[in-house]
């Protein structure tokens, strides 16, 4: 199965890019974080999402009221139903974004070398002169000079959709700007985004808490998109929120870095975080074009050592309007697998994008032939040497089950866990075979009645790049008896058949727990 993988710095056969693609069960091993709005919100179309490889509904909820959101989720959830296929759920906050509230939605034209004035004053209609922005401490923390950058939900990169202004003097709470480039903005609302500059505002806003508290708990939200995330404290204060609101204590938190801020903490934020949202439409402002990438190959090298998923955003833009992405866009989504990114988070492509179902399945299909390519003998050997020794228990039983399946060419990896933890130990030393995740739940009880645990570890596994949960009988502990083992590995056999990853005659490398030993063990499949 893996003896057609490719490394980069072997010489690439021409016979083997003409071949056309194989389609598979699994899309890609790269995840696919898809946001849903007005174009992705009915049942048909999510279903169709769904199919193509979105295994993460991202809910934006920087607009839109939380009604118009828990409908989407109902239809995610008979969509779910319909397909058999998990997803999980991000609810992505708001934080301190700076926004222009355009009350008519009419198109505003703004035309180069002439002014426009910011005011705070949101009784104001929009207009090519005038502004309205929900932020009145703008005047304070602006100077003459100041680049400030506007745009529809996200700066789209095309000058044509976003403009740039320059400061020219501050007038009491009012800016005054000068138009860089011709531009027009339509919509009710565009993000406004002052380059380098701090906002004092909190990154976890009033209005997150209240959606948090009440939809986040309401529909037990499996990620939490922390927006512009600048230090390691807001980590910290995000999840000390969630602990006090049930289940939500279970909710992973994913920072978004955004600003140059956030790219200075980086390190401390890395650590406190459950996983790390590189934002680069935003980031791709604050940082001059030439330093984004290495950013990316800097941050996407760091979660990857610290075992912790890695989302890249803002890759095919131009599919917003067309159905094929550019050259370079192609290459920038191969390239983001290529440097170690777990997942791809596709915005305005599936929110507001004319081809949502599409584009999911076009970036999963340059994500698996990226894959194939992915240097996984060089990346194992950097991991292994940056763990250094002598290695925790957990660390050298995972990346033994992977040097095993690597060794026997395994066709998977099959993992008994019940926290994650394991599983997700093994995904990080990135085998070129999937990572079936069979999650056995543990019963728990808050002292009035007893539940099951596994779901949230079983959904959360669904932003790691080459993990694919299932949820095992309850009945069947994880660290139990070689005959319940059997029966539960049984189980992941037989839906490794039905998924197609596994054969007759394959050879399969199982990691478990047997009393207190872990165990990795390798089966070969009879008829």
């Amino acid at each position: 199965m893996h003896s057609s993988h490719l490394l980069l710095e072997e010489p690439i056969r021409m016979a083997s890019i003409l071949e056309p693609s194989k389609t598979s069960f699994f899309p890609a091993m790269t995840k696919i974080v898809g946001t849903l709005g007005p174009k992705s919100r009915s049942v048909d179309v999510i279903s169709g999402c769904l199919k193509a490889g979105m295994s993460v509904a991202r809910f934006d909820f920087s607009w839109r009221d939380p009604e118009y959101h828990q409908e989407t989720l109902e239809n995610l959830k008979a969509a779910v139903k319909i397909t058999k296929k998990l997803c999980a759920v991000m609810l992505d906050t708001v934080g301190p974004e700076l926004q222009v509230v355009n009350k008519s939605e009419k198109a505003i034209s703004l035309q180069a070398d002439a002014t426009v004035i910011l005011t705070p004053d949101e009784s104001q209609e929009a207009s090519s002169e005038l502004l309205p922005i929900n932020f009145d401490g703008l005047s304070k923390a602006v100077k003459k000079g100041d680049t400030i950058f506007i745009g529809q939900y996200l700066f789209t990169g095309s000058e044509t959709t976003s403009v740039w202004l320059e400061v020219s003097k501050v007038q009491g709470n009012d800016v005054v700007c000068v138009i860089k480039n011709s531009a027009t903005l339509t919509g009710s609302l565009f993000t406004l985004h002052a380059s380098q500059i701090r906002i004092e505002l909190p990154t976890l806003s009033d209005k997150d808490k209240e959606v948090i508290s009440s939809w986040g708990v309401q529909n037990k939200i499996d990620f939490l998109s922390l927006s512009y995330t600048r230090h390691a404290e807001d980590v910290c204060h995000a999840r000390e929120f969630l602990s006090k609101l049930g289940d939500l204590c279970q909710t992973q938190i994913f920072a978004k870095i955004e600003n140059i801020e956030g790219l200075h903490h980086f390190d401390e934020i890395l650590q406190e975080a459950d996983g790390i949202i590189l934002s680069r439409g935003n980031l791709g402002i604050d940082l001059p074009p030439e330093k984004v990438f290495l950013f990316q190959k800097a941050a996407l090298y760091k979660c990857n050592m610290a075992g912790k998923p890695a989302v890249v955003t803002r890759v095919v833009d131009s599919m917003t309007d067309n159905l094929r992405p550019t050259r370079a866009e192609a290459t920038d989504v191969a390239n983001a697998v290529l440097d170690g990114s777990d997942a791809i988070l596709l915005g305005a492509e599936t929110l507001r994008g004319l081809y949502p179902v599409e584009t999911i399945s076009i970036v999963g299909k340059i994500c698996a032939e990226a894959e194939k390519v992915f240097n996984q003998d060089l990346y194992f050997k950097k991991t292994v040497k940056y763990v250094g020794e002598p290695m925790t228990h957990l660390e050298s039983i995972a990346s033994s089950a992977v040097r095993a399946a690597i060794k026997v060419k395994a066709s998977v990896i099959i993992c008994f866990t019940s926290s994650g933890r394991a599983a997700r130990l093994i995904a990080k030393y990135r085998p070129s075979m999937p990572v079936l995740s069979v999650v056995i739940p543990r019963l728990k009880t808050n002292q009035l009645k007893w539940s099951f645990s596994g779901a949230f570890e079983a959904r959360q596994s669904l932003i790691v790049r080459g993990l694919f949960p299932m949820l095992a009988d309850p009945r069947h502990p994880a660290e139990s008896t070689s005959a319940t083992n059997e029966s539960v590995l049984k189980v992941a056999l037989d839906h490794g058949k039905a998924s197609g990853v596994v054969k007759s005659h394959d050879r399969v490398v199982v990691c478990q727990k047997v009393g207190d030993a872990s165990v990795v063990k390798i089966i070969e499949l009879e008829d």
